[in-house]
């Protein structure tokens, strides 16, 4: 008697799901070794800018002095520089003060002036355009300390340049001195920071009005439509992230402000009323001392540049999106 036995057939494997696991690994691998290549820099940059700051942050949450420096001991006092901070007058009459309406002139001056330079550089041949891009340059490559020191000079109580002209055209009859007024003070500072400034500004907006289409601004003006409103119709719409940067970017630099505070007549705490942020936590550290209330005045700082950043970079996000 026979038995029939079926037999199954063997099964299959699919090449592909085979293939699914060195493919995944592959694939994983390819994702992360742009940041094994980057941890090299990565770790740089946490020992040189990272660690730092987290010095700064705890040296804020100390009464740290010359006794702390040399003792090398710590005297953690928790928030009560910041509760100092915000309850000493200079923050609300003086530093905050002039940081900010400071950082709104220039920012508002810088980008003007930058836009109208671009625009006359837009309108330009080549060859002029070149000469005129070459010449602002100058200004944007002469160092903060330079030009601070150059506009102290022109500005200077006994022999400046400014007081020697009003003094010639008899609208001045005694020497003026620019820089015991915190309004005179400051125009002097505006002076410097958009000087130093509208260059980058004049050449990143040229950047973008060289790629608007030339033929909806003749279509606009063939409609009859002037200058100002092909501006502010069509140019401003088509620049507006590049606007948005401009504008985040100088407001990050105006409100950091130093070297060109720091270094005119007055500016190094003897009148205290023209103190900004970035100079009173310079002051307050290295002129008194007190390293651990600085600290906390550096640190707010940086808090407010560290939220201008995060609308920078959101703005960069969305800009690439487009």
């Amino acid at each position: 008697m026979s038995v029939d036995v079926q037999t199954q057939p063997p099964a299959v494997r699919d090449p592909r799901a085979a293939g699914a696991g060195p493919q995944r690994r592959k694939r994983k691998l390819t994702v992360a070794r742009p940041w094994l290549l980057l941890v090299p820099a990565l770790l740089v940059l946490a020992g040189l800018l990272l660690w730092p700051l987290i010095r700064v942050v705890l040296f804020s949450l100390q009464d740290y002095g010359l006794r702390e420096i040399v003792s090398g001991k710590t005297n953690f006092i928790g928030l009560a520089n910041y509760a100092e901070i915000f309850g000493n007058s200079t923050l609300w009459t003086v530093a905050l003060p002039n940081t900010v309406v400071f950082a709104i002139l220039s920012v508002s001056c810088t980008v003007i002036l930058g836009t109208l330079v671009a625009l006359l550089m837009a309108s330009l041949g080549s060859f002029c355009r070149t000469i005129v891009g070459s010449a602002i340059m100058i200004a944007w490559a002469m160092p903060a300390v330079t030009g601070t020191y150059v506009w102290v000079w022109i500005f200077d109580a006994d022999n400046g340049i400014v007081n020697q002209v009003l003094k010639n055209l008899g609208l001045m009859h005694e020497s003026f001195n620019w820089f015991t007024n915190p309004v005179t003070f400051y125009g002097i500072v505006l002076l410097n920071i958009v000087h130093h400034g509208f260059p980058f500004i004049a050449i990143t907006i040229l950047a973008g009005l060289l790629g608007v289409p030339k033929e909806m601004l003749e279509a606009a003006e063939m409609d009859g439509a002037g200058g100002i409103r092909r501006f502010f119709s069509i140019i401003v719409p088509s620049l507006k992230q590049v606007f948005a940067v401009v504008i985040i970017l100088s407001t990050i630099w105006d409100f950091k402000v130093f070297a060109q505070v720091y270094l005119m007549p007055g500016g190094a705490g003897s009148n205290r009323s023209v103190l900004n942020l970035g100079v009173w936590s310079y002051v307050e550290s290295f002129g008194q001392n007190r390293y651990g209330f600085g600290s906390a005045i550096a640190v707010l700082l940086t808090l407010v540049l560290l939220a201008i950043t995060v609308v920078y970079v959101r703005t960069m996000l969305k800009e690439d999106k487009l």
